[in-house]
């Protein structure tokens, strides 16, 4: 099976509440509310991508519990293909609890679960090869880490590679990331993963990963909109102004948006413009997915 974009990133159900404040260090606040839903930052776009259509295929491992079912059953709902995705006999799915605020802020905590124990004996080469886009997130644990590089290194050349680096990935700095960031057709970090990555401001921090060999880099400002530059040309995108419900997803839903117009053949700045229109909607709704568009939403760019 051919596919236009597989993505290959945690798998983990979202345990959210919300909160009246996110509480400090020796602070008590108050839950207001609760909701579990499917998530996972490659997992999230993956999601998004196949409600607009899009011919998706996913990388991951889940364990034989609870959320695994969950989480294949939400991705074969919208039409994500998971054939790529393990399922481990012991152990258990990834779980990320967060807290949400009533301005929609969030403090998120990871337990990995099986994610951590994907190795790439278990990633079928023919799987990701047969993708126009690789797209990857991260995981904490240094073995998916691994083979993520390696599958990076081992895939046709025809395959164009995106990273959405996350706080993990960009902790870990460029020297760790090379092996990945030298074979990127695009890099999607937020205004403070740049930083980390590159020790520069957005503007300058892009420049540097187009040295390197990256083609292009589009960098999520949040309430800013969105940066995004090829060498050739840069465009600083307004965001589309909405009431914010949670923030949680922002970041994949952008990456869901742009990566939708380059499969589509669009310009960089009309990928930016998507990027951030399907960031607005998911922000309007509680939890990582609720607001994702589908096709017929999209706006023409």
């Amino acid at each position: 099976m051919n596919f236009d974009v597989v993505c290959f990133g945690a798998l983990n159900m979202d345990r959210l509440y919300r909160v009246n404040e996110i509480a400090r260090e020796g602070e008590e606040r108050f839950i207001l509310g609760f909701k579990e839903s499917p998530g996972g930052s490659a997992a999230n776009t993956a999601a998004g991508l196949a409600k607009l259509g899009v011919k998706t295929g996913y990388i991951g491992k889940v364990a034989n519990d609870r959320e695994g079912q969950i989480l294949l059953d939400d991705f074969k709902n919208v039409g994500v293909n998971t054939n790529g995705i393990t399922v481990s006999r012991k152990g258990k799915s990834g779980i990320v609890i967060g807290f949400v605020d009533q301005l929609g802020e969030r403090a998120m905590y990871l337990d990995p679960g099986v994610n951590d124990q994907l190795g790439f004996e278990e990633i079928t080469l023919e799987y990701a090869g047969s993708a126009k886009f690789l797209h990857l997130t991260s995981f904490r644990g240094e073995k998916p880490f691994d083979a993520q590089k390696k599958l990076v290194e081992a895939l046709p050349r025809a395959v164009k590679v995106t990273l959405d680096p996350g706080d993990i990935y960009a902790r870990k700095g460029l020297r760790s990331l090379m092996p990945i960031m030298k074979q990127c057709f695009a890099v999607f970090p937020n205004e403070s993963e740049i930083k980390l990555l590159t020790g520069k401001d957005y503007e300058k921090g892009s420049e540097a990963l187009i040295e390197m060999g990256v083609g292009l880099v589009a960098v999520k400002l949040g309430a800013k909109g969105c940066y995004v530059t090829d060498g050739r040309e840069k465009h600083l995108i307004a965001p589309y102004q909405v009431d914010v419900v949670d923030t949680t997803g922002a970041g994949d839903a952008f990456c869901t948006g742009f990566l939708y117009g380059l499969i589509k053949n669009k310009g960089l700045y009309e990928c930016g413009k998507l990027g951030n229109f399907v960031a607005s909607r998911c922000i309007r709704a509680a939890g990582a997915r609720e607001g994702l568009p589908r096709l017929a939403n999209l706006p023409a760019v």
